[in-house]
């Protein structure tokens, strides 16, 4: 979120980011270069200003954080940052503060790209190195303020210790004064290391990274490695894991013991190797109850392994296919992938002796598999797998039994789960022999179902992901003669796993898994169809693979014969008065009346089968001649589907609503009125029904559809057409169905019931307009078209559009114009008839800019202001920015016609009076009155004490608010009563008594939301608080814990009242409650303030 407003190619970019993010949130380049420029250019100016530098640096965050996901956009890029950056740094002018800011922005960026990418920028020059070394005399390791700039000077200097010169080169004469020796460079690099390897912050780390490049140069490593590894060694010994310093300090010991190992030469590490392993079994760090140190034992017991060991690839490990892709696709074209595997060949390296420290290692990784924490099982698992990579055949082989030992079911779930990632390693790095597949496949088919109870609850999750893991790895490693055998279990398992495990992220491995293996191996069964019902979005909704995954073959069939059915009769089969016809007739009744049981992802695709097969049927056999209806039929169909549309089951009043709607003429001829009172009856809410939002849909769906059946005529019978006695009650139905707002746990389900109403409203509307315009009242027809608009400028994107679509439909409908459009002159040039394929209703961007116009159409503005109140004070980002640019700039062209605004002003409080205590619409227009008058849209009712659209507009907020305890409505009123202090006059003191209320309110958070607000509106509004008393109210304001208890509070707040000049509310204690006796009751109205619960109230 942008901290102030942004520059035109700001605006640029910001819209960019937006299509990028609309494209699924992939950026295709670093997009904010010209704004980072400008951000790093104001460092020296923004210095002195303390809320100018967080809000740039705070901007600058957020600018690098949006390419956390894609850093490598920023490699182009990288360079003229840190120039601009170490230029700050380097100049000798800088002040430190300034220093320090730098070095921010510095490791802001290293923190998005890594520091192992943007190391090598930094200038490593002969000449860097004693410039970073004297930058390091001012730095205190203690300050926590500045904990970047020695983090980012340590990586400096470590990549400065990779010049290619002798440092005793870079000493110079080391005797500068008689008896006085200065320290060698060499010294001071390794005290600045051994200093920060100590430190609580970050530095840690990088000292670390320092260690590991400046130990094991070739000047260095043969005077100071010894000396090193010694401090190093006597720093463990003396530590203890069982105090924070200690941990600390044993934290950083490790982690500059575990790069030097990785990063140092064998022959180099090898002499130290076995006293270092010593000194680390001394530490018992298994025993620690601190994860990050367990891990780096484990890391670094991996890394004195495989310094142990010769670095070398087994010549035993199995191998598939080739590293050339050349050779690959030459071997695929001849039909053949023969695994390189030299099982057979004697082992070349056998006669290699095998230290006996390795023994102890891979005991030490054995018992890191069984670790309580993942990361630890994890990185014992990876040295698992490239310790056995360097030893010989048959020593690997008994590795591969010891994993395998932690399989036993006297094990804990741990050990499972660090057996499966050490599998899995194994497994892909040509480890695991096809010989031991047999024994690999058992364990792993069990860890698939591995469960354990562990007392109300059970574990074993994480061991079947891994399990899924070690099939994914599988799938990678072996050919597909080797995993042959083991298919047919092997998929059952992962198809099991990915419909019926419990936890969604087993499903989504197990599926994964299944995938993998179906496009590497080729050998699993029915792959790609299964994949298809089940891939990993699919299973991850847990109702979606118990119910449609392994769907009811019931279903299918229902679906299946209600086709058969509508096809029948379409083929009009000679079936007329045979009895096949009632049995036709039940199972579409049947399938109907059931659909409640039914799977919701067949449901839809069932209900329209069986509708279809139900008009095909009445209108094939339901006839004893030509158009002449069967009245016995007639009677049992309409009664029986009226009958259930009272059903107590939502989904059985839809299909009978829709069955209904599907009825020919004939049988609908004589019962019109019924069927459109019983489909009327459906639409209604009533408290057992709320939520039927589907059955509301379809009834109005049925009733378009019935009265596209019937057709118009003005003269006619209400039981046979739709004529001038029934299109009233026609269309007050379904205007009605326009005000439904439902909501439940799936969200706004009201949007169903508009958007059906809406399109029925456009069918009837165009059906009466071409053949009985006569009909349509001027009344209904401006009722109709501002009841679209409010639709299309409320907040739900596909409401919005639709309703859109709807009004542009009737206003430039294909046949006769529709009567009685008001402002129809006007309306044609504000929404031309190119809007409609032009324009896309969805993007609030383009719709609300559009729909604003309406608000200069006096029959238009109250449903549209209506409308954009929710809007604007919504909680969509996309749709809030802009309802809200384009209420503004309405606002900004009204603000010189003083009979627009009165107008304008008229109507909004119109529409507060109306809802008010209607929370869906007076919370958000209290957010849209907020921004209103923050941005100075009724500057010109300042002008005159005790404008009557102010004091309506406060009395109607006080209203709303009264006895609330809706705490999202209380502090969106905050706002308002702020934003009305600017008002002169009884206005302005009635505001500040509302507010001062509030800060004495119950609700702590309501008391600190109005102190903070309160404030703001002191600096904003400077009239409205003496010269002489402003300090003293900013103080209070400030200084004030105003989540403290009441008692204190209020006297702060009595204290602002005398400040103010406002007069102290008074405690007055309520009358405790009384019994009323009978003959009293006439009484009640009068004694409401007896009913409430005895305490003491604040009025005024």
């Amino acid at each position: 979120m942008a901290l102030s407003e942004e520059p035109a190619a700001g605006a640029r970019e910001d819209g960019a980011e937006e299509g990028a993010l609309a494209r699924g949130g992939v950026l295709e380049a670093f997009g904010d270069g010209a704004e980072t420029r400008e951000l790093l250019g104001r460092l020296r100016a923004v210095l002195g200003d303390r809320a100018a530098r967080e809000g740039v640096l705070e901007r600058f965050r957020v600018i690098m954080d949006k390419y956390q996901e894609q850093p490598h956009l920023l490699d182009p890029h990288l360079e003229w940052m840190m120039n601009l950056l170490l230029d700050i740094v380097q100049d000798k002018t800088s002040s430190a503060d300034l220093v320090h800011l730098a070095f921010k922005f510095l490791y802001i960026i290293t923190k998005v790209r890594g520091y192992k990418t943007f190391l090598r920028l930094f200038p490593h020059e002969v000449a860097d190195v004693q410039p970073v070394l004297d930058m390091f005399t001012n730095q205190n390791p203690r300050d926590h303020e500045t904990w970047e700039t020695r983090y980012m000077l340590l990586l400096w200097l470590s990549v400065t210790c990779l010049i290619p010169f002798d440092f005793s080169r870079l000493d110079g004469n080391l005797l500068s004064q008689p008896g006085q020796i200065r320290m060698s460079i060499m010294d001071r690099i390794l005290q600045i290391a051994e200093s920060y390897l100590v430190v609580s912050d970050k530095a840690r780390d990088a000292a670390a990274v320092l260690v590991s490049k400046f130990v094991t140069r070739p000047d260095v490593k043969q005077k100071k490695m010894a000396d090193f590894l010694d401090w190093s060694l006597c720093t463990l010994a003396r530590s203890s894991f069982q105090t924070i310093e200690g941990v600390i300090t044993m934290d950083g010991t490790l982690q500059a013991l575990a790069q030097i190992f990785k990063h140092g030469k064998r022959e180099d590490c090898l002499p130290y190797a076995a006293t270092v392993l010593e000194c680390l079994d001394g530490c018992r760090l298994p025993d620690s109850n601190q994860t990050l140190l367990r891990k780096l034992g484990v890391k670094l017991v991996q890394r004195l392994g495989l310094t142990f060991l010769k670095p070398k690839l087994a010549k035993w490990r199995y191998q598939r296919g080739c590293r050339s892709l050349a050779a690959n696709l030459q071997l695929c074209a001849q039909g053949r992938r023969e695994p390189q595997t030299h099982a057979e060949t004697p082992d070349g390296d056998a006669d290699d002796d095998v230290p006996e420290e390795v023994e102890r290692v891979i005991e030490q990784l054995l018992v890191g598999l069984k670790d309580k924490d993942t990361v630890v099982r994890w990185s014992a698992a990876k040295g698992i797998g490239r310790m056995a990579g360097r030893l010989p055949k048959e020593l690997a082989d008994d590795v591969v039994g010891s994993v395998l030992d932690c399989f036993s079911f006297q094990e804990t779930d741990n050990a499972w789960h660090g057996g499966c990632l050490a599998l899995a390693e194994l497994g892909r790095r040509g480890l695991l022999l096809p010989s031991r597949l047999v024994d690999v496949v058992a364990v792993i088919l069990k860890a698939l179902i591995y469960e354990e109870k562990r007392g109300a609850c059970s574990v074993g999750a994480n061991v079947r992901d891994a399990a899924c893991y070690v099939c994914w790895a599988f799938a990678r490693a072996y050919e597909p003669q080797e995993l042959k055998p083991f298919v047919a279990e092997i998929s059952s398992a992962l198809v099991i796993a990915a419909v019926f495990d419990r936890s969604v992220t087993c499903r989504r491995a197990a599926s994964a898994a299944f995938q993998e293996n179906v496009g590497r191996q080729g050998t699993f069964p029915h792959g790609i169809d299964i994949l298809t019902a089940a891939d990993y979005f699919a299973v991850g909704n847990r109702s979606n693979c118990f119910l449609v995954i392994r769907g009811l073959g019931g279903e299918l069939m229902r679906q299946a014969v209600c086709v058969l059915i509508e096809n029948l009769s379409l083929s009009k089969m000679p079936f007329r008065g045979d009895a096949v016809i009632d049995g036709w007739q039940w199972l579409i009744n049947d399938t109907l009346r059931n659909l409640h049981l039914i799977s919701s992802h067949s449901k839809q695709q069932i209900k329209d089968a069986a509708v279809l097969a139900l008009a095909a049927l009445c209108s094939e056999y339901y006839t004893k001649e030509p158009g002449e209806v069967d009245p016995a039929r007639q009677e049992e169909l309409i009664t029986q589907y009226l009958a259930e549309l009272r059903s107590p089951e939502e989904m059985t009043r839809c299909g009978f609503s829709l069955a209904l709607g599907a009825l020919p003429g004939f049988l609908l001829r004589g019962r019109l009125q019924q069927v459109l009172a019983g489909l009327s009856a459906v639409t209604h809410i009533s408290p057992e029904d709320v939520s039927f939002a589907e059955s509301r849909r379809d009834a109005l769906k049925a009733i378009s559809r019935v009265c596209q059946t019937v057709g118009v005529e003005a003269g006619g019978s209400p039981d046979e057409v739709v004529c001038e006695e029934n299109v009233a009650q026609i269309f007050r139905t379904l205007l009605d169905c326009l005000r439904d707002y439902t909501t439940d746990s799936r969200g706004d389900v009201g949007a169903w019931v508009r958007e059906a109403a809406m399109t029925s409203l456009m069918d009837l509307t165009l059906l009466l307009g071409r053949d009985q315009p006569e009909l349509l009242e001027a009344q209904v027809c401006e009722r109709v078209m501002c009841c679209l608009a409010q639709q299309a400028s409320e907040k739900i994107d596909r409401v919005r559009a639709h309703a859109a679509r709807m009004f542009m439909a009737l206003l430039h409908a294909d046949g006769p114009p529709i009567p009685h459009l008001p402002h129809r002159g006007d309306l044609q040039e504000l929404f031309p008839r190119s809007d409609m394929a032009s324009v896309n209703w969805n993007a609030p961007s383009q719709a609300f800019p559009r729909i604003t116009r309406l608000l200069g159409l006096p029959a238009y503005r109250y449903h549209v202001l209506l409308g954009l109140a929710v809007s604007v004070g919504g909680l969509t980002e996309s749709t809030v920015r802009y309802s809200t640019q384009s209420l503004f700039e309405y606002m900004k062209g009204i603000q010189h016609d003083p009979q627009a605004l009165e107008g304008f002003g008229g109507t909004l409080l119109q529409v507060f009076e109306d809802n008010l205590l209607n929370d869906r619409v007076s919370v958000p227009l209290l957010k849209t009155l907020d921004q209103m008058l923050a941005n100075g849209c009724f500057d010109v009712f300042t002008l005159e004490e005790n404008h009557p659209f102010c004091v309506k507009l406060l009395a109607l907020c006080r209203e709303e608010i009264r006895k609330s305890r809706d705490v999202q409505k209380l502090r969106s009123s905050i706002g308002v009563f702020c934003g009305m202090v600017q008002f002169p006059g009884e206005v302005r003191r009635k505001a500040l008594l509302q507010l001062l209320l509030l800060l004495c309110h119950p609700f702590p958070m309501i008391r600190k939301t109005t102190a903070s607000q309160v404030y703001e509106m002191v600096l904003t509004y400077g009239d409205v608080v003496g010269a002489g008393v402003l300090d003293e109210v900013m103080a209070v304001l400030s200084s004030t814990a105003w989540d403290a208890e009441l008692p204190l509070v209020r006297g702060q707040r009595n204290r602002l009242c005398d400040l103010l000049g406002v007069p102290r509310p008074q405690l007055v204690p309520k009358v405790p409650k009384l019994p009323i006796p009978p003959t009293s009751l006439s009484l009640v109205p009068l004694m409401w303030a007896s009913l409430c619960p005895p305490r003491s109230v604040c009025v005024w």
